[in-house]
C-alpha cells in the first residue's frame, strides 16, 4: 500500500518566523505574516564599476572581478591601435607599463598576474594579422611561442599554461574565416579539434578541456553554440539572441553571455547552465559591443570598454543569482 506521504506529499511547516537557514526549495507558512514562503533562486544583477583610464574597444581582458587586466585594443573612429595596459582591484583601474606590441582584436587567457595575449591585428605586419604571443607575470612581458595560424576577431580562454584559441578571421588573399582551434601549454601552440561551424567575431569561455563557443559571424550573425571537451567540438543549443562582438565569461556549466552587436548594440544578458541559454531579467546599463569580459564562473564577472558611438571606458560588474526567500502567491 502506498504511504500517505507519497500520496499527499510532505506537510508544510507552520512557523512564527522564517527559518534561519532554509534549504533551497524549502517551503513554509509564516503564521505571523500569514504568508506562504519558500527559498528559491533569485536573479543576477549588474552594477557600475570604476571607469577605465583609457577608453578602448576590442581589448583583451583576463582575471577576476576584483583582479582584472585589460590590455591593448583601439578606437575604430580614430583608427588607433594601442598597447596600453590597466589593472583593476574591484573599484579602480590603474595604468601599467605598455605591452610590447600594440594590437587589437586579439585574444587572451589567464589571470591578472599570469596572462597571455595572442594573435590579433598588428599594423605594419604583413597582412597586419599576427601569430605573436606575449606572456605577463604581473610586472613583466615576455615573448611566448608563436601560434600556427595568423588570426584576429577570435576569442581565447583558459590559463597561461593551458589556453585555447578558437576559430577567427584569417589573412588573405583571399581573406576569410575558419574553424581551427589551437591549444597552448605554456610554451608551444598545437592543433586542437576543429569547430563544427567556422566563425569569427564570436566569444568563448571555460577551460582548455571544457569550453563553450557561441555566436559570431559566419554567413551572417549566428546564435549557434558548441562545446569542447579537449579534443572535439559538438553542437549545443543556440543562444536566444544571435550576436557578434559580444563578451562572455564563466565555465562550461555556468556561463554568461553579454552585450554585442545584434544589430544594433544590445545590453542583453544570457546565462548558460551547461545545456540551455536563458535570457536574464538583468541588462547592462550601457548597450555596446567589443568590450572585454572576464570572470572565473557565471557567478562573478566583469565587462569593460567597448564601442557605442565612440569608444567607451564603462565598467560593469556581474553578480550571479543567489538563493532568496520569496513570498508565494496564487499568481
Amino acid at each position: 500500500m502506498a504511504e500517505y506521504i507519497n500520496i499527499r506529499g510532505q506537510s508544510i511547516e507552520v512557523v512564527a518566523s522564517d527559518p534561519a537557514n532554509p534549504t533551497l526549495g524549502q517551503i513554509w507558512y509564516n503564521s505571523t505574516s500569514n504568508t506562504l514562503k519558500g527559498l528559491g533562486v533569485g536573479v543576477g544583477s549588474w552594477s557600475s564599476g570604476g571607469n577605465l583610464n583609457t577608453s578602448r574597444v576590442y581589448p583583451v581582458a583576463t582575471g577576476t572581478q576584483t583582479a582584472t587586466l585589460s590590455a591593448t585594443g583601439d578606437d575604430p573612429g580614430a583608427g588607433q591601435t594601442g598597447a596600453s595596459v590597466e589593472s583593476y582591484n574591484g573599484s579602480t583601474w590603474t595604468s601599467l607599463s605598455n605591452a610590447p606590441t600594440a594590437r587589437r582584436l586579439a585574444a587572451g587567457a589567464g589571470t591578472q598576474t599570469a596572462s597571455l595575449i595572442f594573435g590579433g591585428h598588428i599594423p605594419g605586419q604583413p597582412t597586419e594579422q599576427s601569430t605573436a604571443t606575449e606572456e605577463y607575470d604581473g610586472s613583466t612581458w615576455t615573448t611566448g611561442g608563436a601560434m600556427t595560424n595568423k588570426r584576429n576577431q577570435f576569442w581565447g580562454n583558459g590559463v597561461q599554461t593551458a589556453a585555447l584559441a578558437v576559430a577567427g578571421a584569417y589573412p588573405g588573399p583571399p581573406t576569410g574565416y575558419f574553424n581551427q582551434t589551437e591549444e597552448y601549454d605554456g610554451s608551444t601552440w598545437t592543433a586542437g579539434g576543429n569547430m563544427v561551424t567556422a566563425r569569427y567575431q564570436h566569444t568563448s569561455f571555460g577551460t582548455q578541456t571544457a569550453a563553450i563557443g557561441v555566436g559570431g559571424t559566419a554567413t551572417g550573425i549566428i546564435a549557434t553554440s558548441e562545446q569542447y571537451d579537449g579534443s572535439s567540438w559538438t553542437t549545443g543549443n543556440a543562444s536566444n539572441t544571435a550576436r557578434n562582438l559580444a563578451s562572455a565569461f564563466g565555465t562550461q556549466t555556468n556561463g554568461v553571455l553579454a552585450l554585442g552587436n545584434t544589430p544594433p548594440y544590445t545590453a542583453e544578458t544570457e546565462q548558460y547552465n551547461g545545456t540551455s541559454w536563458t535570457i536574464s531579467p538583468a541588462s547592462l546599463s550601457t548597450a555596446r559591443f567589443g568590450a572585454g569580459g572576464t570572470g572565473p564562473t557565471g557567478s562573478t564577472g566583469i565587462v569593460a570598454g567597448g564601442y557605442i558611438t565612440a569608444n567607451s571606458a564603462a565598467t560593469e560588474e556581474w553578480t550571479g543569482p543567489t538563493p532568496q526567500t520569496k513570498t508565494i502567491t496564487a499568481s
